[in-house]
């Protein structure tokens, strides 16, 4: 995941506030302010008596000339490297995203950090904000957030759902407030996962529970941000899911809940192009896949060649980490 930091050099409470409500990742404070951010909220301080302290956890460096480049690529190998540049913003930066890991931009506005975070494709892998407007730290903080949590959906064809008996399936309870459209990336290989609505629709049997997602067997893979996948048997409370809509933007969201119960289960199997995508899911008019259009559908009501929208990728994992490697899961 990218990082976002706020730098609050000279000390001013209204940025440390903003960096705190817009979920910074942390925020470069004058040395001897650590406990006075603390009074404030939890948030990681960069300073000499912070969390993060210059010189040993991270490295700060102005770029002058080729020779800073060097050093910063050379830097980056021991500790993430916060890099200002002078009137020649985006050359030096390719440079070193293409050579640097851990590299962190100093940028002064949105504008700015939406930059650094395209070059190359790949961009930076943090921004540094020194801004004491409120409104452009929030704003820049949520679009550093959104950078890497996109993800290319497409439809697929359901093959067939088959009733199994009962088994264990996990029930993912977020603090967040879901819409139509709106779900977690689920299946039973890390190849191909359907996109499971979240439970918004009004029915005759319970109350819409838009932060819930009845998301599958324990066994199963979701989607998780930073391109990982966990099983869902893993997920406490606490931990980050990936949420995602219709149109494959995604969003953090934070466990609230995990509910395993043992429930009466079906298999749902869909292609895309050659590919088989499955999923274990609990046999309920409740449990909704989501249409290309991004309405909800029940898998009960699902018959042969309706559409979902579903993701795919050709690596494989090894401790939900992507690898290059070929992995037949069937």
């Amino acid at each position: 995941m990218k990082t976002a930091w706020v730098n609050a050099c000279p000390w001013n409470k209204s940025v440390v506030i903003a960096a705190l409500e817009s979920g910074a990742d942390a925020v470069i404070v004058p040395d001897g302010c650590h406990a006075e951010v603390r009074k404030l909220g939890l948030i990681k301080t960069v300073a000499k008596d912070g969390d993060i302290r210059p010189g040993r956890d991270v490295h700060f460096l102005e770029i002058r000339g080729k020779s800073d480049v060097d050093t910063a690529v050379k830097l980056s190998k021991t500790a993430p490297v916060v890099v200002r540049t002078t009137d020649w913003t985006v050359i030096p930066l390719e440079n070193m995203v293409a050579q640097a890991k851990g590299l962190i931009a100093e940028v002064r506005s949105y504008r700015e950090a939406e930059t650094a975070l395209q070059i190359l494709e790949k961009g930076v892998d943090g921004i540094l904000l020194s801004s004491k407007n409120v409104s452009e730290i929030k704003k820049t903080v949520a679009m550093v957030k959104q950078s890497e949590l996109k993800v290319n959906l497409e439809k697929a064809k359901i093959t067939r759902v088959v009733s199994l008996g009962m088994a264990d399936r996990a029930c993912i309870d977020t603090c967040t407030s879901m819409t139509e459209g709106q779900g977690m990336l689920v299946g039973n290989t890390s190849a191909g996962m359907f996109l499971v609505h979240a439970e918004t629709p009004v029915n005759p049997y319970v109350e819409p529970r838009p932060f819930r997602i009845n998301a599958g067997a324990v066994h199963a893979y979701a989607l998780m941000p930073g391109a990982k996948t966990r099983y869902l048997s893993e997920l406490k409370a606490g931990d980050e899911v990936l949420i995602v809509d219709s149109k494959g933007s995604g969003q953090v969201a934070f466990v609230g809940r995990s509910k395993i119960e043992k429930r009466p289960m079906m298999l749902v199997e869909a292609k895309a192009g050659k590919q088989l995508i499955s999923l274990v899911l609990q046999n309920a008019e409740t449990i909704r896949l989501t249409r290309p259009n991004g309405k909800p559908v029940s898998i009960i009501s699902l018959k042969k060649n309706d559409e979902v929208l579903v993701y795919r990728e050709s690596s494989g994992r090894h401790f939900g980490i992507k690898v290059e490697e070929t992995v037949t899961e069937k």
